[in-house]
């Protein structure tokens, strides 16, 4: 039985195809069945660290006096300038759409902590929050990462085009105490000489020396209440995988259900920005920056949820969702929800806002595989894949030959008579990069695997390992390789994230291999009254005789979207001419008439 579709805008954009046939009346137009229709279940996210992806604007790179490369001359694990208007830079030279991205996944974008910790095991390098994971304050823009309204760009933006939002978000933990802040905001009892600096004979833990971490009442103005921490006078954390104090961060007490008052360090900061903040203040979070008399838990729904209410955001990716109680995470779900359907129902004329799939939420439950579990019964739409790329990177994904039994494996699991969905990816920032000399395979594993899949900046690009010091997997997230592309994987990953995106079977169709050797694969989706069909080549290259006839009917017209040619199906059979990679990825279209 095939799968209904879920949360899928099930009109097709022909209109917009055929306006541009009109514009272009010398071009020749071929659509898919599936061509604009949209559906997490075939999503191809792209997940881009912010802060290293590409600077728009060099003015916001040192905000709150963070520095770009550190006292002891290194970069490591600083902010390098990416930020959102180097995104909607990006989206605006076409370059998600060129790669078939239909789903973009950003690092959480709202207020870090302002100073460094000791980076790595050794302290040997300053590491700020340019990643998104030290939450200081969820109703503010970071101003390293941009203001409100290049935000509202950003997501519109991306909108008009086609292309989802997901932020990332964390509600199980804040960031750690750090000297910028207990200075900022008199927590810690520092006694720090004035000319204090880190030296070569020195490590990046070394200010620690100089905080209070005895007296009782040294960190009352931090986090209080709010979290466990091994602080004097705090809650110590616990040994469950919900208490715990998981890399030693502050951890947000999520059981309370009472009000326990805001937390002091929020109380604090928000006095003294009565003032000169607007542009970095969420609008729909103003009012929520007071005591509302709610739970910790509670405060962070709200807040989360004004971002969806302000900007139409889509979807979140959920960090670190087995350390929260799941049942935080369904009401979190339900407050997205309503907010944006608020958010739809006040913006009727913004690009997107006519979109009636539901708020998608995707979870890094760590370790987590192709199983449908009790997450899905409590607001999670999907949960990362760790298993196609492999806990120690010997995953499916890094094997050779055709995946024949994985791709049936994932399409039978995924797409057939209970549906659900997971995030597969073959680089994480919290693992390893993909063999670099390998993106190739790796990409054509990844796009035509079953589900949704994510790729990681600069996949597409062969971005480089990074210099990561005493951390195994701090270099697993480098500055996006602008002017060293590698042009051959960039073509092949667009070629391959283009057909997915306009063919619904590739992600949300059953599986039937057609043959072995060489490896020719069928993908078929059906429902509500949409039929697409693709065929995939994987052998040797030249002059191939297929047969065609179980996928595609007799005088169809083929494209193969790896070497854009068409074919007409004769006999049952087209004579395909593979590219010299070896791939053919086949699809039916229809000319649209200019």
């Amino acid at each position: 039985m095939m799968k209904k579709p879920r949360k899928m805008a099930t009109a097709l954009l022909l209109l917009g195809v055929l306006m541009l046939a009109a514009c272009t009346p010398k071009e020749e137009l071929y659509v898919t069945s599936t061509e604009g229709v949209f559906s997490y279940d075939n999503a191809t996210v792209y997940f881009a660290m912010t802060d290293r992806f590409y600077d728009g604007n060099p003015e916001n790179n040192e905000s709150y006096g963070r520095k770009t490369v550190d006292e002891l001359g290194k970069n490591i694990g600083t902010f390098h300038g990416g930020d959102i208007a180097g995104m909607t830079k990006k989206l605006e030279e076409g370059y998600f759409k060129d790669l078939g991205i239909n789903a973009i996944w950003i690092t959480a974008p709202y207020e870090q902590i302002h100073g460094y910790i000791g980076g790595g095991r050794n302290g040997d390098f300053a590491h700020y929050g340019f990643h998104g994971y030290y939450a200081l304050d969820w109703t503010m823009m970071d101003q390293n990462i941009g203001t409100v309204e290049e935000f509202r760009t950003f997501v519109d933006t991306a909108h008009s085009q086609g292309i989802r939002i997901l932020l990332d978000v964390v509600m199980n933990h804040v960031g750690y105490p750090n000297l910028q802040d207990m200075r900022t905001y008199d927590y810690g009892n520092v006694d720090l000489p004035e000319d204090y600096e880190v030296t070569s004979t020195m490590d990046f833990f070394d200010y620690n020396k100089y905080v209070d971490y005895e007296s009782p009442g040294s960190f009352d103005n931090f986090w209080g209440d709010w979290v466990r921490a091994g602080l004097p006078g705090y809650h110590p954390p616990g040994e469950s995988e919900v208490t715990l104090s998981l890399a030693g961060l502050p951890d947000i007490r999520t059981e309370v259900t009472e009000d326990i008052g805001l937390a002091p360090i929020l109380e604090k900061k928000w006095a003294m920005e009565e003032e000169g903040y607007d542009q970095w203040i969420i609008p729909a979070a103003k009012d929520l920056r007071q005591d509302l008399g709610l739970a910790p838990y509670e405060y962070i729904i709200a807040w989360l949820s004004a971002w969806v209410e302000e900007f139409g955001i889509d979807g979140f990716r959920i960090d670190t969702a087995k350390h929260v109680e799941v049942e935080r995470w369904a009401e979190l779900k339900e407050s997205v929800e309503e907010a944006l359907a608020r958010y739809r129902k006040n913006n009727p004329e913004k690009p997107g806002a006519d979109w009636t799939e539901g708020f998608f939420m995707v979870g890094e439950v760590w370790g987590h595989g192709v199983l449908r579990n009790y997450y899905y019964d409590h607001g999670f739409d999907a949960l990362i894949n760790f298993t196609f790329q492999g806990l120690k990177g010997d995953g499916p994904a890094f094997r050779k030959g055709p995946l024949d039994s994985v791709y049936m494996n994932y399409a039978n699991a995924l797409n057939g008579e209970t549906p659900f969905n997971v995030l597969s990816y073959i680089s994480q920032h919290d693992t390893a990069l993909y063999n670099r000399d390998r993106l190739l395979e790796g990409g054509k594993n990844l796009l035509l695997l079953p589900g949704a899949v994510k790729i990681f900046y600069g996949d597409e690009t062969a971005r480089p390992m990074g210099e990561g010091g005493s951390d195994a997997t701090q270099g697993t997230r480098s500055f996006m390789n602008w002017e060293e592309v590698d042009e051959e994987v960039l073509t092949h990953f667009r070629k391959l994230g283009t057909f997915r995106n306009r063919n619904l079977s590739v992600g949300a169709g059953l599986h039937e291999t057609l043959s072995k050797e060489p490896f020719v694969f069928l993908r078929t989706y059906e429902a509500q009254g949409l039929m697409n069909k693709t065929m995939v080549y994987d052998g040797e290259p030249g002059e191939v005789p297929l047969d065609v006839s179980k996928a595609f009917p007799e005088g169809s017209t083929l494209r193969d979207a790896y070497t854009d040619t068409l074919y007409e199906v004769q006999d049952g059979q087209i004579i395909l001419k593979v590219h010299d990679y070896g791939l053919a990825l086949l699809e039916e279209v229809t000319k649209v008439a200019p």
